[in-house]
This record gives structure tokens, sequence and C-alpha cells, in this order.
């Protein structure tokens, strides 16, 4: 059996502490290489390697594109980029958003699935939706060992949950049960000959791991990946195609962009609360309007009439903004 030493890790909301506790655990001559991708906006500073240096007793190095893979090293997507694994070494790309996000669970997963097969372990911590859950499936069909973080731990439980729900996972621990499991893991001593064996071909699996890399989607082969649905894609607005690989449902675009059903409702939901917002403040402006003009000396014969379409305004403009705060109440329930 061979050495499972390419650790991929992915988090979201949440998501800092549980990695700090497994980082925190693993010894300094532990003999994998630890690859981690956090939600992060474009904007972010692109501390977390610094943050994480601090955590035990491994080295968080900032990663470069091609750079070499090294044993006993973290490595931290930075913002805005993919984090994907090729062999021996790193690559960062500005590849599709996926699930909403650059960087993003599902591509890392992907290319270590991929490229190191059995050596691939896969590990789900904290985190809002559902992003890595097809990253981990990859893993899983290629041989490789998967980890979920204890929903009921889990500051959020949404990323974890989806994953157990979608993928025949190994382990389910706490996040400090983690670290002895990755040593006893990466401390089986690989059989040379079973260690070179080439990890299956899967032509999907090529396909998306393409995309990531920022190659032109259609050239990659995005059309061959699913059927065309009744959806625009939020980012680009071209036709979304329904992918063929069963569960969880997803769904891409042929620029690229990559959605789950949770992700892709997520988007939709923020599109209407932006248009409603939108609507409110135009009916606001003509509330204002209609009472300006209503205190005009030339409107002065009209000015009840003026009122009441203006109070009528009003009363619709009430009515949406309901419709918006209910919508972020329910979002703050399900948080």
């Amino acid at each position: 059996m061979p050495r499972k030493d390419i650790i991929v890790i992915g988090a979201s909301a949440g998501g800092i502490e549980p990695i700090r506790a497994i980082l925190r655990d693993l010894p300094a001559d532990f003999p994998g290489s630890l690859f981690i991708v956090v939600h992060t906006s474009p904007e972010s500073p692109g501390v977390l390697h610094a943050i994480l240096d601090k955590a035990g007793k491994l080295p968080a190095d900032v990663i470069e594109d091609g750079g070499r893979i090294v044993p006993g090293r973290i490595y931290v997507a930075p913002p805005d980029r993919h984090l994907i694994i090729e062999p021996g070494r790193t690559c960062l790309t500005r590849g599709p958003k996926e699930n909403r996000f650059r960087p993003a669970v599902d591509p890392l997963f992907r290319s270590a699935a991929q490229t190191y097969g059995p050596r691939a372990v896969g590990i789900i911590l904290s985190g809002g939706l559902d992003d890595g859950t097809s990253g981990l499936q990859t893993i899983k069909q290629l041989g490789g060992t998967t980890i979920v973080q204890d929903p009921h731990e889990a500051w959020a439980a949404s990323m974890p949950e989806s994953a157990m729900q979608h993928v025949r996972v190994d382990h389910v621990l706490r996040a400090d049960e983690i670290a002895p499991l990755l040593v006893r893991l990466a401390a089986t001593e690989t059989d040379p000959q079973e260690g070179e064996q080439a990890v299956p071909e899967d032509v999907s699996v090529s396909i998306e791991v393409n995309i990531a890399k920022a190659d032109k989607a259609t050239d990659a082969g995005v059309l061959r990946l699913g059927d065309p649905s009744n959806y625009a894609c939020p980012e680009c607005h071209g036709v979304l195609l329904r992918m063929k690989d069963g569960t969880p449902l997803r769904f891409r675009c042929h620029t690229g962009h990559a959605y789950s059903v949770e992700s892709l409702l997520a988007e939709m939901d923020e599109a209407i609360e932006e248009t409603l917002w939108s609507a409110i403040r135009a009916m606001e402006e003509r509330v204002m309007l209609i009472r300006h003009a209503s205190e005009h000396p030339a409107s002065s014969a009209d000015a009840a009439g003026l009122l009441s379409r203006a109070a009528e305004t009003q009363r619709r403009a009430e009515v949406v903004r309901q419709v918006v705060f209910q919508g972020e109440s329910r979002k703050v329930q399900s948080t």
C-alpha cells in the first residue's frame, strides 16, 4: 500500500481553528506535504500562510507557481488563485471560479487525486455550503483516503455534512483526532512498484483540472461534461451545462465557471437581493420626486393626488423591503 503523504485540506467559515489544531499536533519530521485552501476574498491581504507557519512545527511556505513540492511543508493557496498539484510541483492559476470562489477546494482535491491517486488524503473542515464535496468524491474514486471533521464540532457544519451525504467517507473525526491519523497514514511504507503505478485516467477529471489551470474551457472539452440546462451562469450569463457525473448535481458553463446546486442557489439569492434593493431605491426616489412636485406652486391644485401616489409607492417599497429582510433572517437562521 503506497504511502499516503499528499494531504489536501479544504475549509471555509470557522475553518482556521481546526486547521491550527491539526498542524499543532504534527511532528517536525512529518513526511507528508500539506496543501490548504480556505475561502478568501480577492482583496484579502494573503497572510494565512504566516498565521499557519506559527501554528505548529512545520513551516508554511509562500507558494510559487511551478515550485517544487517538499515533504514536511505546508502550502497555502493565496487569494484569487486556484492551487493545483502537478507531479512534484505546485501550480497557481486564475482559472474560472468554482462554487463562487477562487481559490476553491474542488480544483485542489481533483488535481491531487488525478496526480497522486491512492497517496492523496482529502480533509473537509468547517465551512458553509458544499465546496469540496465533488473533489473529495474524486479522491475516493481514485483510491485516496477521505476525512471529514465531525459536523457536531464544526462551527459551520454544511461542508462536512455535504461531504458525508455524497461521499462514502473513511473517517469522521474531531479536529484533534486528525493529526494522529495523518501520522499513521504517512508512515506507511511504500512498495516501490506499487508507488509508481499510474493513476487510472478519468477524462472528466482531466477536463476539469485543465479548466482550473486556465485552459480555454471549450478547448479543454467542457462541452463533453454535460448537457445544456435551462439556467444561465450568474458570472458570465452563458448557458450552464448539467454535469453528467451524478451526485451531487453540478453545473458548468462553456467558459468554465462551476456551481453546485447550493452555490448556484446562493448566487441567485444574491442577484435577487441586489435587484430588490435596486427596486427599493427606485421607488424611494419616486416618492421623493412626487413629494417635491407636490410642493411646487404649479402643482398646488393637485397636491393631494400627488401625495396619494407617493403614499402608494411608499407602501410598495415597504412590501419589497420586508421581503428582503425576511430573506436575510432566513440566511442568519441557517448559518
